[in-house]
């Protein structure tokens, strides 16, 4: 996907600092392999951070939002490396892109704040580590990613490609977009109300970020390359629910889903792509 080189004036970026948490393991031997695949399974692409940093597991206590080194800006985060100026490329687009769509509805947007970390951190949600995958924390409206994760993603699922990094960061702005528009809030409560269908909450929640982030994909189709679509649905294939639970070696049960099947994640970015329309994402909230 050609984006252009990001704005630094339309970004907000700041390096994470140190003091993440593991994420513990409950029970058995696991071999290092599958420790990664099973957190993938569950924590790839945008899950609640919260469901994984509660159970006082981990603290936000001595949260702070200081940047790296003493005046580092912006620019110079985002130039560290490929995958660093690849998501700042993105974020800037997405900024663009989601400020029109507010703008155009009469809705107060804000944009969000793309943390860099490396191993683990601190961030309005807790403690977080690299191995959880990225996350978008809805308390200090952070996506938080360490980039090192592009590499397991391409070598571990299969998943290659800028436009399958893109989608990353899509999926996870798609988060920000739930947060601002009050959904987030609204399946947060469904989910107290009707505990027992929780799961079933999260995967509508899951399935309307993918679908948001094929609209931003759809309403930039003029800078979609040959072979990017393609990209984007090894993607969301590899991170199904059922190709993990299967590459995992576990049985497929889909009371136990989180994000989605493989067939709904591709439909989902399929829906946003090929529409460039936000409010056909709105069918994931139909329950």
């Amino acid at each position: 996907m050609r984006l252009g080189p990001f704005d630094p004036n339309n970004i907000r970026v700041r390096r994470g600092e140190g003091g993440g948490m593991g994420l513990p393991i409950g029970g058995g031997s696991i071999g290092c392999g599958t420790i990664v695949i099973a957190l993938i399974a569950y924590f790839v692409f945008g899950a609640d951070p919260m469901q994984f940093l509660g159970g006082g597991q981990v603290s936000d206590q001595g949260y702070s939002r200081q940047a790296g080194q003493p005046g580092e800006s912006a620019a110079q985060i985002c130039s560290e490396n490929q995958y660093a100026t690849e998501a700042c490329n993105a974020l800037s687009s997405l900024n663009d892109t989601w400020r029109a769509v507010f703008q155009n509805q009469n809705v107060q947007w804000h944009q969000p704040e793309l943390v860099f970390y490396q191993g683990g951190t601190n961030s309005g949600c807790g403690g977080a580590s690299s191995s959880m995958g990225p996350f978008y924390c809805p308390n200090d409206e952070g996506i938080y990613i360490d980039t090192s994760f592009y590499d397991q993603l391409a070598q571990q699922l299969g998943a290659k490609g800028d436009f399958a990094r893109y989608y990353v960061i899509a999926h996870e702005y798609g988060h920000h977009v739930q947060k601002l528009t009050g959904i987030a809030d609204q399946i947060a409560s469904a989910q107290q109300q009707d505990p027992r269908n929780a799961s079933r909450y999260q995967v509508m929640m899951e399935l309307q970020a993918d679908c948001y982030a094929g609209v931003w994909a759809g309403k930039n189709r003029n800078l979609i390359e040959p072979g990017d679509f393609e990209e984007g649905m090894t993607a969301a294939s590899a991170i199904g629910d059922d190709t993990l639970e299967k590459n995992a070696g576990q049985s497929v049960n889909p009371e136990t889903f989180t994000h989605g099947s493989s067939a709904q994640r591709m439909t989902a970015l399929r829906t946003g792509l090929q529409s460039a329309d936000d409010t056909a994402c709105d069918r994931y909230m139909r329950a």
